[in-house]
């Protein structure tokens, strides 16, 4: 059995959120994400409930916005998927653009499919350590390839 990654300076860990799937640009999403270069490793489509969420975005806890970010990610479905490419995370991050697609560059993810901060589309991992932790909160080692 192939272990669970360790060492992830090639892969980075997204999901595609609530907004985006519902209103059906999952296919174009990951047709960005293919053509960019990306391999995906592993990949699913799920709905989080509320204790999912809160735990996976624990990091945030004490902010102001975890209730509703916790809300929003567990209001419908999501595709959560590890990503494979050489220097992946930073890639990833310029593929996917800023946090608020008002600010994010032409051609991005968030520029063409996010509505706002809080609906921007998609998650993707802001370092190694990070992708590492998310990729292991959603698949097993068994779900990996």
């Amino acid at each position: 059995m192939r272990p669970i990654l360790k060492n992830m300076s090639n892969t980075t860990f997204t999901m595609i959120k609530p907004d985006a799937t519902g209103k059906g640009y999952t296919g174009a999403i990951l047709d960005r994400m293919i053509k960019a270069g990306f391999a995906i490793k592993a990949m699913k489509w799920t709905r989080l409930t509320k204790e999912q969420a809160g735990a996976f975005y624990a990091i945030h806890k004490e902010r102001p916005f975890y209730g509703e970010l916790v809300d929003f990610m567990s209001s419908g479905p999501i595709v959560a998927a590890i990503l494979e490419k050489e220097n992946a995370v930073a890639d990833f991050r310029k593929l996917i653009g800023a946090t608020n697609p008002a600010q994010a560059d032409q051609g991005t993810i968030r520029k063409d499919f996010a509505a706002s901060v809080g609906e921007n589309a998609v998650h993707g991992s802001d370092s190694d350590e990070n992708a590492i932790i998310e990729g292991n909160f959603f698949f097993s080692q068994l779900e990996r390839f």
